[in-house]
């Protein structure tokens, strides 16, 4: 794996890990933002694969998860969040301040781009979202009335039909394994719908991308989200088969082509 500068700063709620990446010379700046309960070291192929496009990457954990500091999993707004994410872009910048910059969120970093999408109108050049939680979402739905919220581990055969990813999963100290937070709950539920209706990408160029057989994050909702913030500029494309983590899928590498293709398609 291509070898990683280690920063940290302090976030919104207290220090904050993030990691830099980046090729020779490099011709855009990509952003990573990671789903909930993981962290950025479960990227490091996804990684290799943009270093090689030409890429500087970068990306946080965020507060509560991986390297960074918080109660696990505990997140009461998610604009603080996407401040977070702000800083590393911004950083970014500082280092290269002539390249545009790709930001590529997963899951529930799929809502946080979306999210930074709309309130730093014009500092992205393209979004690449990877079965985003928008819209709506049922974990959301049937955990948010609920007084007390099941201690209930997640079934690691909905991440990839590659048994490995499941394994590498459960064997993993830095994801969080334990059940959701209620204020982390309602704190999703407060930014799906923020984003929901703050509406429009505009001319963003967008490059939505999911598993057709993800149960975790299921396309029916996330299309809800679409109907709602997708701008003039949407690509989409749906993988038959596959389940939530489309990265770690058995077809990753089709799914890795497709977003370096998609960069450079609005980028040159």
């Amino acid at each position: 794996m291509t070898t990683a500068r280690v920063w940290e700063f302090a976030g919104t709620r207290g220090a904050v890990a993030a990691r830099f990446w980046s090729a020779a010379e490099p011709w855009y700046v990509a952003v990573l933002v990671h789903g909930y309960g993981e962290h950025l070291g479960r990227y490091g192929h996804v990684v290799d694969v943009l270093v090689r496009h030409g890429a500087a990457v970068c990306g946080p954990d965020h507060m509560g998860h991986g390297r960074s500091a918080g109660e696990r999993a505990l997140i009461e707004e998610y604009d603080d969040v996407v401040a977070d994410a702000h800083t590393v872009v911004e950083a970014a910048r500082r280092d290269h301040p002539d390249l545009p910059v790709v930001m590529i969120g997963h899951s529930m970093g799929g809502l946080v781009a979306t999210r930074y999408a709309q309130a730093h109108d014009g500092a992205l050049a393209a979004l690449v979202l990877s079965g985003p939680v928008l819209g709506r979402w049922h974990v959301v739905d049937e955990l948010l009335p609920l007084d007390e919220i099941p201690d209930t581990p997640i079934d690691t055969s909905l991440l990839s039909r590659d048994p490995a990813v499941g394994k590498a999963y459960t064997e993993d100290p830095l994801v969080w394994h334990g059940p959701f937070k209620k204020p982390t709950v309602r704190a999703l539920d407060t930014a799906l719908k923020r984003v929901n209706e703050h509406g429009s990408l505009g001319d963003l160029p967008t490059f939505y991308m999911h598993g057709a057989a993800d149960e975790l994050v299921r396309p029916r909702d996330t299309r809800v989200g679409l109907d709602a913030v997708g701008g003039t500029d949407l690509t989409e494309r749906l993988y038959p088969g596959a389940r939530h983590e489309i990265f770690n899928e058995t077809n990753n590498e089709e799914v890795l082509a497709d977003v370096t293709a998609f960069v450079e398609g609005v980028l040159t």
